[in-house]
């Protein structure tokens, strides 16, 4: 009869070892992790707002800081080296952040894109086709009723579509979703195609929808199509010229 071996098996001084080393790799991982304090304080306001909830967390933001004590030297000191001072230093400078609110980093976002579009459509801009807005959360790209309808109708006239299509290929580049807003003014319908400005609006705010559609890149689940007939004009109706700027569709982007 053998004799049965004692002790452990010889393989678990392998395995401890194996496991000592990846612990060893994580906590490197870790200590050399940075955060993104925009990002986070994004998060965080963003999780108060979604449960409703009023909690008190610190005006401080997290600090990017290493749980490795940077001295390196084998007598305790409470003298920073400069590595750690350094590091420290550039993320307590405010003039680096200089972010205290979630709502002041969306801002800064719409304005970039809107800096982006107004690039990408200065020639739809500069014929009158076109205008841009950043209003509320949103990019407003505006389409005049001159350029892009006729009068009480609601297809696009030819010389707009390649516009519309140009404005279908920025949209491809943005992974969000799109307001699509038809606006009238305060002038009775008087054609049997419609029975007031409600019906227009909503007929052609699908039509700028269903043209954008042509682009594959764009997916329907992306737009929202609203009606707003002459309840929200942004000049007077009480002149043609502020009646012609109330005839509109507008595209709005949410903030991506």
């Amino acid at each position: 009869m053998k004799k049965q071996s004692s002790g452990i098996p010889r393989y678990l001084a392998t395995f401890a070892d194996l496991m000592t080393l990846l612990l060893c790799f994580f906590v490197l991982l870790l200590s050399m992790a940075e955060i993104d304090a925009l990002k986070y304080k994004v998060v965080v306001r963003s999780m108060e707002n979604a449960f409703g909830v009023k909690k008190d967390t610190p005006e401080e933001i997290v600090k990017a800081t290493s749980i490795i004590k940077q001295t390196f030297s084998p007598s305790p000191t409470d003298t920073p080296s400069p590595l750690s001072k350094i590091f420290q230093e550039s993320l307590n400078d405010e003039r680096v952040i200089k972010i205290h609110d979630a709502n002041l980093y969306q801002r800064a976002k719409l304005n970039s894109l809107m800096a982006t579009l107004q690039k990408k459509f200065i020639k739809a801009i500069t014929a009158g086709q076109l205008s841009l807005e950043t209003i509320d959360d949103r990019v407003i790209i505006r389409i005049n009723e001159n350029a892009s309808f006729p009068s009480g109708q609601a297809t696009l006239k030819s010389g707009i579509l390649p516009v519309i299509a140009h404005i279908s290929d920025v949209l491809t580049e943005l992974n969000t979703t799109f307001v699509v807003a038809g606006h009238t003014d305060n002038v009775p319908l008087s054609n049997l195609n419609y029975r007031s400005n409600w019906e227009l609006s909503a007929a052609r705010a699908t039509s700028v929808v269903h043209a954008l559609l042509g682009n594959k890149g764009l997916q329907p689940e992306q737009f929202r199509v609203e009606a707003y007939a002459d309840t929200r004009p942004i000049r007077s109706n009480l002149t043609s010229q502020g009646r012609a700027m109330n005839r509109r569709v507008e595209i709005g982007i949410i903030n991506p």
